[in-house]
């Protein structure tokens, strides 16, 4: 009952995940650009000022004919099944990748209910299995890691560390964070030097060093092996099906978050064995 629970709830946080992923990049793009406006003295920007755009409002509405998804259209998993994955105005399809991110979210939800039982301690992984998501599909579409995903998941895997809920000594927490970050700071600094150019940017610190929160600073190398063999496996299959956005760039967010969630499920040493070390 508790697991069947834990699966209806990660349902229905994937429903509301498909919004952050769809809507927080615009909300940055919005204020960059009215502080922008503002720093030059001009005014705002009418796409900021024509409507109000936040994680609430507007109404969800089809993007190929702004019809508004009334709530029986909005049901987790059934009404992408019962509108036969088309738009019930305009029978544009509908991207799959919305119940699947549901579907997703709810499994790895009734998981953490079955691993950690009905306990805050299962909420917070809950929650970070939640954001590590929308990350994850945010970072892949845009190749930003916004500062209002990676730093409260810091803060939370702090909090979650204080109170016993990760099972990470705080020190190994805070250690975990100084040496997320650094690692790959360094690691910025030393290609950029070398190459001139930037090999990633500095959300991916940001998120390296939330894992490193919530695991402590001995699982970040195996994080960051799974992570770099995952994105260098998806790289070559990406390029030799001529995949690759315009300059090649791959974001490298999705590996560390995808990390993440195998270090969550399976450990940090069985995934060193995974990597043959």
């Amino acid at each position: 009952m508790q697991i069947g629970f834990g699966g209806l709830l990660g349902l229905l946080i994937g429903s509301f995940l498909n919004v952050v992923i769809h809507r927080l990049p615009k909300m940055m793009e919005r204020r960059w650009a009215a502080e922008c406006a503002e720093m030059i003295g001009q005014p705002a920007p009418l796409a900021a000022s024509r409507e109000r755009l936040d994680l609430l409002t507007p109404r969800s509405r089809c993007p190929h004919c702004a019809h508004p998804i009334r709530w029986f259209e909005n049901i987790p998993l059934l009404s992408f099944l019962f509108l036969r994955g088309r738009c019930s105005s305009c029978q544009q399809p509908i991207s799959p990748r919305y119940p699947l991110v549901e579907l997703i979210t709810g499994l790895l939800f009734a998981w953490c209910v079955w691993r950690w039982g009905f306990s805050w301690a299962a909420a917070a992984w809950c929650l970070f299995t939640a954001v590590l998501i929308a990350l994850t599909l945010i970072d892949w579409d845009t190749t930003l890691l916004p500062d209002d995903l990676t730093l409260p998941l810091i803060w939370a895997g702090l909090i979650a560390s204080t109170l016993g809920l990760s099972g990470v000594a705080l020190r190994d927490a805070v250690w975990g964070a100084i040496a997320g970050y650094l690692s790959l700071w360094l690691v910025y600094w030393a290609f950029k030097l070398a190459t001139g150019k930037e090999g990633m940017g500095y959300g991916d610190f940001k998120l390296l060093a939330a894992l490193g929160v919530w695991f402590g600073w001995q699982a970040l190398v195996p994080i960051i092996l799974m992570a770099s063999v995952i994105g260098a496996t998806v790289g070559v299959g990406l390029r030799i099906m001529n995949l690759l956005r315009e300059g090649g760039a791959i974001a490298f967010g999705p590996f560390l978050s995808l990390a993440g969630i195998t270090a969550m499920i399976f450990g940090p040493q069985t995934m060193l064995r995974a990597v043959g070390l």
